[in-house]
C-alpha cells in the first residue's frame, strides 16, 4: 500500500498522520475485502484551500471537513472484480490500484472533534474511513445509502479500535 500524504498546514498533533491513515485504510480495505494493493493520496489543508477545492469541484462555496475524489467509477457498489480487467486503474510502476484522493481540512477536523466530544485522532481517522468508503463506491445521497455507509463506518472504526 502506498499512502502519499501532503500536509499543507503547520498543524500537527500527538500522533502520526501517516500511521493512522494507513491503519484506517487497511481496516477499510480488509472490511470490504478489497482484493488489490492500493495507492491513496491524502492532502491535509486549511479552510481557504478546501473551500476553493469544494467550489471548483462541487460548485459549493463553503468550507467542509473532507472531500473525496474517487479514481474509479464502479458499476456496482461493493463489487471490485471488474478492476482487474482494466489496466488504467493500476499504477504501472507499482501495480497498485489508484483509488483516488482525500482532502482533509485539519482545522475543521479539530473543531468537529471538540464539538462531538472525542479526540482529534478519532475525528481524523473517521474522516479517512468516510472518504475511503467514498473511494470504494459508497455514498449517502439517499436515506438507505446513508444507513448502509454510516453502519459500515461505525463497524470499521470499532474493528480498528478507534471509537468515541
Amino acid at each position: 500500500m502506498t499512502v502519499d500524504l501532503y500536509n499543507e498546514t503547520d498543524i500537527s498533533f500527538d500522533f502520526s498522520f501517516e500511521e493512522i491513515a494507513k491503519k484506517v485504510i487497511e481496516g477499510v480495505l480488509d472490511y470490504e475485502k478489497f482484493p488489490f494493493e492500493v495507492e491513496v493520496d491524502i492532502t491535509l489543508t486549511d479552510e481557504e484551500s478546501i473551500k476553493e477545492i469544494n467550489k471548483e469541484n462541487r460548485g459549493i462555496d463553503k468550507v467542509t471537513d473532507v472531500l473525496s475524489f474517487p479514481f474509479i467509477d464502479y458499476p456496482t457498489r461493493g463489487e471490485y472484480d471488474f478492476i482487474e480487467n482494466d489496466d488504467s486503474y493500476f499504477n504501472p510502476d507499482t501495480g497498485e490500484v489508484i483509488l483516488g484522493d482525500i482532502v482533509i481540512c485539519l482545522k475543521r477536523a479539530k473543531e468537529q472533534a471538540e464539538e462531538y466530544g472525542h479526540s482529534i485522532l478519532r475525528e481524523y481517522a473517521f474522516l479517512i474511513c468516510h472518504s475511503m468508503l467514498h473511494l470504494l463506491s459508497y455514498d449517502h445521497m439517499t436515506e438507505d445509502d446513508e444507513k448502509e455507509m454510516f453502519s459500515k463506518q461505525k463497524e470499521i472504526m470499532s474493528l480498528i479500535n478507534i471509537e468515541r
